[in-house]
């Protein structure tokens, strides 16, 4: 249930001229955005994948000629497909045409371990498997221990020119591995060829806003992953409120896709997004500081949504000045804190806007972005909620809203609580968890919340911050010590490339403060972690000073660049055999 947002919430007052504060979401399937792009802008690219450009009529009748094909192949309205693929064309392929053919998809991460693999395709119950050539015999044993009965193979060469893909073979440039024909195993190229673009009418089978369009598990960097029902319309609500946000123009924009499309984020925000918008979308099937450079000049890209890792990586690179990237307009940073420092150096560099954002799986998955104006966003904040979202900080033991911080800066113990949302991109609920769903979807004076299992405050000006999840925040000698704010410190010494914080259990004081940080190349062997400290010593209150610093030359990340304390914490309490 979601009941609409109240027309006096403060943030409206700072949202853009020509961002509304409602946008009307049509009930329709994911799909159904690519037909409708078909029919007004047939001829324009729709993706453009290392010098093959597809069209929108083109892609709209191979996603036709796919769903046709899996529902020939014994693929029927609600079952789940499971596609295992970087970013290429036959992604979206396969994504949109199992929509169509009424499936259900999930997607999983092409990096997984056989027993990820596993899990997640015995806990989505998927028969069909779209993967990559090369992934296959790594996974092929496991496949045996699932329900998974068709696998549809592809090589990333597939839709690339002529020329490319022979050469690319040739030179072992593109990947590939032999796969011999059997019973249950199909190739993409084949299917595509041999099936018309007949698909079945799924109208009356499947209900936009009830029957769940993709299962994204979420939940893996701190427990056993759960399957998001993420139906139709939560996935059409979230395209069509990021591309309101970002003031997309329709058939204008050019977006680059480096975000894993397997990804909540970038299936959105580049893949829908871009769909939506009848963008022309780059599409690069992993990130590549130069590559991104490269075709961000050749293509002229307008729309360049990334991760806060990704913007530094392109603002440390030898060859930045090198490239014109002055085409840029905007873009969001998610996934984790945008520190100030990157933004900044990043927008001289281009002159685009790129503003902080937040959101979650549970929520398609974005809540939350700064204003695209310099004036009004505010450094430090995840922004105000989108158009047809409502938000607020609630108690952390009953269902009680918290009235807001008078200054931001320092916000008291009474203003700080866990961020909820409520909106039509939140999820239907947890695939066959009745319990956590109950945990996680709550409802108070009438509307149904999300609680997202961050801490943070809000401000009279209805802008949010983050102090960090619920799980991290460290407890020392009783104080609340939020780890995002010390690493928030660490950054701001030229040195410090990266950082992370965490707390070590010690029965003494329930946890001390370590943290970790990775130097810029010309720095290394010349900053000491003494110098460090005395920088902390000087930014923060004495509790909230690190009792450690350890020099790393990387930190754990997920893929999409989330920053994994717990892996930290996990290393600490094993090297020195305490308790956690």
């Amino acid at each position: 249930m979601h009941v609409g947002v109240p027309p006096d919430r403060p943030w409206f007052k700072f949202y853009l001229p020509d961002v509304p504060k409602e946008i009307e979401i049509p009930q329709i399937r994911i799909d159904e955005l690519l037909k409708e792009a078909a029919k007004e802008f047939p001829d324009k690219v729709a993706i453009h994948f290392l010098g093959k450009d597809i069209t929108y009529r083109e892609l709209d009748e191979l996603v036709d000629r796919f769903a046709t094909a899996l529902a020939d192949l014994g693929v029927k309205p609600k079952d789940r497909v499971a596609i295992m693929l970087p970013n290429c064309p036959q992604f979206a392929i396969a994504y949109y045409g199992a929509l169509r053919a009424g499936a259900t998809v999930t997607t999983l991460n092409p990096l997984y371990s056989p027993r990820e693999v596993e899990f997640q395709l015995n806990d989505s119950g998927a028969e069909t498997l779209v993967i990559l050539d090369v992934l296959y015999s790594r996974v092929k044993d496991t496949i045996e221990k699932t329900k998974v009965k068709r696998i549809i193979v592809t090589n990333l060469g597939d839709f690339l020119p002529t020329a490319k893909r022979v050469l690319g073979k040739f030179f072992k440039k593109i990947p590939t591995a032999k796969i011999e024909p059997k019973e249950g195993i199909y190739f993409m190229l084949d299917l595509l060829k041999k099936y018309a673009p007949n698909p079945p009418d799924v109208s009356g089978q499947i209900n936009p806003k009830e029957d769940a369009a993709v299962l994204l598990y979420t939940g893996g960097t701190t427990g056993l992953p759960k399957g998001a029902m993420l139906t139709h319309y939560n996935m059409v609500a979230n395209a069509l409120q990021c591309n309101a946000w970002i003031g997309g123009k329709k058939g204008v924009e050019t977006v680059l896709a480096v975000l894993p499309w397997y990804h909540s984020y970038g299936q959105t925000v580049t893949l829908n997004g871009g769909v939506a918008m009848s963008a022309k979308i780059v599409v690069l099937p992993r990130f590549d500081a130069e590559e991104v450079m490269k075709e961000i000049e050749k293509h002229q890209v307008t729309l360049f949504p990334a991760v806060a890792t990704i913007y530094n990586a392109i603002n440390n690179h030898p060859k930045v000045t090198k490239y014109n990237l002055k085409s840029l307009k905007a873009g969001i940073s998610g996934a984790g804190p945008l520190p100030k420092a990157i933004q900044e150096t990043f927008e001289k560099l281009t002159g685009a806007i790129i503003c902080e954002g937040y959101g979650l799986t549970e929520a398609s998955p974005v809540t939350h972005c700064n204003p695209l104006d310099p004036k009004l966003r505010k450094v430090g904040s995840i922004g105000v909620p989108f158009p047809n979202t409502d938000a607020g900080i609630m108690h952390l033991e009953k269902p009680e809203f918290l009235p807001p911080a008078e200054d931001p800066n320092n916000p008291k113990d009474e203003n700080i609580g866990e961020l909820v949302v409520s909106g039509p991109q939140v999820m239907k609920g947890y695939w066959n968890r009745p319990e956590e769903t109950k945990e996680t979807l709550i409802e108070v004076d009438g509307k149904i919340w999300l609680r997202t299992g961050d801490i943070g405050y809000m401000d009279k000006d209805g802008y949010f911050y983050v102090l960090d999840r619920k799980k991290e925040l460290i407890k020392y000698k009783g104080w609340s010590v939020y780890p995002r704010e010390i690493e928030e410190v660490l950054f701001k010494h030229p040195a410090v490339k990266d950082a992370a914080v965490i707390g070590v259990p010690d029965p003494a004081v329930g946890e001390w403060i370590k943290a970790f940080v990775v130097l810029k190349e010309e720095y290394k062997g010349k900053v000491t972690t003494e110098e460090l400290l005395e920088h902390c010593k000087k930014n923060l209150a004495p509790y909230k000073v690190p009792k450690e610093i350890e020099i790393r030359d990387e930190l754990p990340r997920t893929i999409v660049g989330k920053l994994l304390r717990r892996v930290l914490r996990e290393e600490e309490i094993k090297k020195r055999g305490i308790a956690a």
